[in-house]
């Protein structure tokens, strides 16, 4: 996508659309003002007519055939003007460029208003490139008759006369490495589970690695039994599939400093094993490697902006199959850290592949380690679709990550992890049970397994369960929580 800073008279720029918000007050905005008067009051009787509320999200597309240098006109409401803010300008954004989906639009045109500057100007510009990259988005490569219209090919921001050009252009590249790095993801999880395999994830890794001069190294099957992976080969034992570890290594920042580490957890296909799932539902399990595809897209993001940090990308990646050499409820297995595990559910299995990859993080003596897992479907139940849970060991690091979330508004939410959870790992037969003794707080004991293996560093662990993922008529990856993870970066770039 090709990103622009537009300047002149607003009515004279050739383009196929102008986004134009609208007040529920049906006030528009002032982009929407010069425009209307240019058209004779196009808009205004556009409005007039009903066919639009000015509630968050409404649209109606206008073709205008003369008074100004656009084919059409996308109104866009915005909602109450008292409240209209960072979120709102995101919902209107969205809506906007899925009404131009189904368009034969090519090139976009939004205007700021005259009024707006400094920090909040810099931000929107950023979100907008990021959500233009987002609305544009399509998974229709295995479709025999794909769409191949490309809505919002161009995008172009007319600004106001008193700018800073140079930070516009840093935040129009910050916003298009972290939606390129969101449409990695997304295509990741969206990819069936016989092409999305370990080894297309790995393939995957090198791509990147090729593409931004990373570092690339990946385990087999004979290199973790050396390492003593034995969870997390237990998981694979049944799957025709061979298992991969996966290291990228990001070292833009000094020789010496201690990187940020980066975990996904790649089931690429999830039946619960012998624990089997119920049908219903089961060929969304191909999303189980959305912690995978996550800090797939992070590093991409990483590369794209050259960040300024080292950083460390671990994916262990395997599916999770039935079949007789599969790992059997009751069965114990001695982790890399050492840890005998009861494997009390086949189905808690992401737990198992990740333990042995935090153990495998202490060798790079981090500065902090952050995984990104749907690891376990109660923190759908207790933060349902719109909410990351995060665990960590160091609070600071939690406030961190939620701090980013908030920033980027992908929003995430510091939950317990108190001893009295701790205790209800208990097994007669070996150091730790995968699972508690019942269902109550799931998400919680979860974490808590994978903070045995985390005493070396400061730890974070993001559930991503229930929002790297939709269901229903919009079925596919979000491409979530890529935003959180780049802002976290950033920051600890040191990036304003």
């Amino acid at each position: 996508m090709e990103f622009s800073i537009k300047s002149g008279d607003l009515n004279q720029i050739k383009t196929a659309c102008i986004l134009v918000g609208l007040y529920e007050s049906k006030q528009l905005d002032e982009a929407g003002t010069k425009l209307d008067k240019a058209t004779g009051q196009a808009l205004t009787r556009a409005v007039k007519s009903g066919d639009i509320s000015g509630k968050p999200g409404s649209t109606l597309l206008l073709h205008i055939e003369k008074g100004i240098g656009a084919e059409r006109v996308l109104l866009v409401g915005l909602g109450a003007e008292k409240s209209y803010g960072r979120k709102a300008f995101c919902t209107a954004l969205s809506a906007a460029f899925k009404a131009l989906k189904g368009t034969a639009v090519t090139d976009v045109i939004m205007s700021f208003d005259s009024k707006q500057s400094g920090d909040d100007l810099y931000w929107k510009l950023e979100q907008a490139a990021a959500l233009a990259i987002d609305g544009a988005y399509r998974f229709d490569q295995l479709k025999s008759n794909g769409d191949s219209r490309n809505v919002g090919k161009a995008v172009g921001f007319h600004l106001p006369g008193k700018h800073d050009a140079a930070r516009a252009k840093e935040a129009l590249r910050r916003g298009e490495a972290i939606g390129e790095g969101m449409s990695l993801t997304k295509t990741l999880g969206n990819l069936p589970p016989n092409i999305c395999t370990p080894t297309y994830l790995a393939d995957t890794a090198k791509q990147l690695a090729k593409q931004f001069k990373f570092k690339v190294n990946i385990l087999e099957k004979k290199d973790m039994e050396k390492l003593g992976m034995n969870t997390l080969l237990s998981v694979s034992k049944a799957s025709y599939q061979p298992p991969k570890f996966i290291v990228l290594e990001h070292n833009g920042g000094k020789k010496g400093d201690k990187p940020v580490v980066l975990v996904g957890k790649g089931i690429t296909f999830d039946t619960g094993g012998i624990s089997l799932k119920p049908a219903a539902e089961m060929d969304e399990m191909k999303y189980d490697m959305g912690g995978a595809a996550a800090v797939l897209g992070a590093m991409k993001t990483v590369g794209l902006m050259k960040l300024p940090l080292n950083v460390v990308m671990l994916v262990p990646t395997c599916e999770n199959m039935p079949g007789g050499n599969a790992t059997r409820p009751g069965d114990i297995v001695k982790s890399m850290a050492g840890h005998t595990v009861e494997i009390l559910n086949t189905d808690a299995e992401g737990r198992l592949i990740l333990c042995d990859a935090l153990t495998y993080a202490e060798r790079f003596k981090p500065a902090a380690v952050v995984d990104a897992a749907t690891l376990t479907g109660a923190m759908v139940i207790a933060l349902g679709h719109i909410t990351t849970g995060i665990f960590a060991n160091k609070d600071a690091l939690a406030q961190e990550l939620v701090a980013a979330g908030n920033e980027k508004l992908d929003f995430a939410w510091h939950l317990p992890m108190f001893d009295e959870y701790n205790d209800l790992l208990k097994s007669n037969f070996a150091d730790i049970p995968n699972i508690s003794g019942g269902r109550a707080g799931g998400s919680i004991t979860a974490a808590c397994f994978l903070s045995r293996f985390t005493k070396q560093y400061d730890w974070a662990h993001l559930d991503i369960a229930g929002t790297a993922w939709k269901s229903g008529a919009d079925k596919g990856a979000t491409g979530r929580p890529v935003s959180l993870l780049s802002q976290f970066l950033f920051k600890r770039a040191g990036l304003k």
